[in-house]
């Protein structure tokens, strides 16, 4: 599995041209982190599994993606409400390779949160104009929206910007208990769905863990079911 459409090169490369020591990104990462507004948890990595992800995505270490595929097995943001993929760890038992693996369609999913909301970088499907750009898929609207960010630009908003703000409405007085509840795999289904006129308040919705996969498969049914582009 490659995703040729992200990387430098339409050949692919060994390891060793994918890690650079001498220019590696990580330390940028790691100096994002030191200054992140919001708690973000580094999981620890698997050595080889690291290898299999950064060779499968083809992305090189000097890039935050890169350096997050090698250097960890992903990051918890805001207590675990924002999971940012990397070569897969124990609490989020994904990697970025596998987790694309079928869904893949002209973007790369890099990101999500327990609501099933999933940042993606546009590779094609979204436009040639915003090529490299971050895309967020709503819960609450089951719409694509360009949040107009890089990765990088991406990252360091996931960090340190207003994530209050961002998911205003979407969040409820326990969420930060209850988040602790699920695994890596796993978001809230809601229930009345939250892009119905009845799910637009989080106090009066019943919500149980399921897979993630699940969300996007079942996400993705009701956008192609109402049309919505």
């Amino acid at each position: 599995m490659q995703f040729n459409s992200f990387a430098q090169n339409s050949a692919t490369r060994t390891l060793a041209e994918l890690v650079n020591h001498q220019d590696s990104g990580w330390p940028l990462v790691q100096s994002w982190i030191k200054e992140a507004r919001n708690p973000v948890q580094i999981l620890p990595k698997d050595q080889t599994q690291a290898d299999s992800v950064l060779q499968a995505v083809q992305v090189t270490t000097r890039s935050p993606m890169g350096a997050i595929i090698y250097e960890t097995g992903g990051l918890l943001v805001d207590h675990g409400w924002l999971r940012i993929l990397g070569s897969g760890s124990v609490l989020l038992n994904r990697n970025l390779a596998a987790w694309n693996h079928g869904r893949q369609d002209g973007f790369l999913l890099v990101a999500d949160d327990v609501l099933g909301g999933f940042f993606a970088i546009n590779g094609g499907a979204f436009g040639t104009e915003t090529l490299g750009k971050v895309y967020y898929f709503a819960p609450d609207t089951l719409r694509w929206e360009n949040t107009d960010m890089t990765y990088s630009e991406f990252l360091i908003f996931s960090f340190s910007g207003d994530l209050k703000k961002f998911y205003e409405g979407l969040r409820w007085a326990t969420w930060e208990q209850d988040v602790k509840l699920l695994d890596g795999t796993q978001g809230f289904s809601c229930y009345p769905y939250l892009f119905t006129k009845e799910g637009k308040d989080m106090r009066k919705l019943s919500r149980r863990p399921v897979p993630l996969a699940e969300l996007w498969t079942l996400n993705n049914q009701f956008r192609q079911e109402l049309n919505i582009h």
